[in-house]
């Protein structure tokens, strides 16, 4: 059988129930479809020239690329953290990435809401 990467996830432990595995999988992938939809509203918010303020328009922009980069990152890191545990029958760690998330996208609204008031 071929070996499956990365090393350091699949060969320690044992091998879990498949259907964890399975959850766990779609877990990272719904992050990372939330990390492409922060990415896409960046990219139309800066094509769109719903605010007029440039320079504030392109910063909204960029920082919607960024957290969705980042959500990207941060989904493959908790991927890898939950695959660990339950090889080698450890407790889940803990889960911040949604709390980070949601302060992010909350400041990011409220730094949009008040620019198009403008």
């Amino acid at each position: 059988m071929a070996s499956r990467t990365p090393d350091h996830v699949y060969d320690v432990g044992d091998e879990p129930d498949p259907r964890f595995s399975l959850a766990n999988e779609r877990t990272f992938l719904a992050w990372v479809r939330t990390a492409m939809a922060l990415m896409a509203g960046g990219l139309a918010l800066h094509s769109l020239n719903v605010v007029h303020t440039e320079w504030l328009r392109t910063t909204v922009a960029l920082a919607l690329l960024l957290l969705g980069a980042g959500c990207t990152c941060a989904a493959y890191l908790r991927w890898r953290k939950v695959e660990r545990a339950m090889r080698l029958r450890e407790p889940l760690p803990r889960f911040t990435l949604g709390l980070w998330m949601t302060a992010a996208v909350v400041v990011i609204a409220l730094a949009l809401a008040v620019v198009m008031a403008l």
